[in-house]
């Protein structure tokens, strides 16, 4: 263990890293989503992506307890249910995936998930349809293949509740639910495969401590009636992630 703290010590900006993940506590805390589109594209700057992912599912665990009660209470539990059944399903390939992608793609895969999200959740497009049983299981099943490939495993989901009609508390808590659930089939998938590293988890254990009080200040700042600007917000930071993690980007720090 002592080694591993040594190598996670050692990661190049790791200070940077803390802060993505001050900025993706206080983002999921008010919206229920946002820490994966944010830490992502940071972290695969410094880190393997499969790394990337294992600290950023732990890191999620370790602070269930600060927001995950409270969403059961509130979620459509059957809908979730129906959510979660597509993305376990799913979640495998794309762990899959990530064992044998070269990391720039992958990384450019995370920057162009991410813009498609933010430019949907920006456009203010709402959706006033019913999704049945077998599409609420495919849009599971999206959510599932492209968190295990790139550790966002939100975009899909996320994109279904803010295009929808349902009301913000709902809608977040069915969101924080659904991810965390995720986030099981996506670590059992990483352990299966021999993914975790000491490195990550001395990581994930360090990025918790600053990510869970930034949750709980988000979670305080939640107010239905204020969602507009919490919202932008959100989408400020998130844009500014997608920039700086893109790998058009490499070697120009010294230039």
């Amino acid at each position: 263990m002592p080694d591993a703290l040594g190598a996670a010590l050692a990661v190049p900006g790791l200070i940077w890293l803390a802060v993505a993940f001050l900025a993706g506590g206080l983002v999921r805390g008010f919206t229920g989503f946002g820490t994966a589109l944010i830490v992502m594209p940071l972290a695969t700057r410094a880190l393997p992506a499969s790394e990337a992912v294992v600290i950023v599912t732990l890191a999620g665990m370790l602070t269930w307890g600060a927001i995950v009660p409270r969403a059961f209470a509130l979620a459509d539990r059957a809908q979730v249910g129906l959510l979660a059944m597509g993305a376990l399903l799913a979640a495998p390939l794309g762990v899959a995936l990530l064992a044998v992608l070269d990391p720039v793609p992958l990384r450019w895969t995370v920057a162009i998930a991410a813009s498609v999200t933010l430019a949907a959740l920006v456009s203010g497009w709402r959706y006033g349809g019913r999704v049945g049983p077998l599409g609420l299981g495919g849009i599971g099943a999206a959510s599932g293949a492209l968190g295990g490939l790139t550790g966002l495993t939100g975009p899909p989901v996320v994109l279904f509740y803010l295009a929808g009609t349902g009301q913000a508390v709902q809608v977040r808590a069915n969101t924080i639910l659904f991810l965390a659930v995720l986030d099981i089939g996506i670590l059992a998938n990483l352990l299966l495969r021999d993914m975790v590293t000491g490195r990550a988890l001395a990581l994930a254990a360090m990025m918790a401590l600053p990510y869970l009080a930034a949750l709980l200040i988000g979670q305080r700042l939640f107010h239905p009636g204020n969602e507009r600007f919490y919202r932008a917000a959100a989408y400020a930071i998130i844009a500014a992630a997608i920039l700086s993690g893109l790998p058009l980007f490499d070697g120009q720090e010294g230039a």
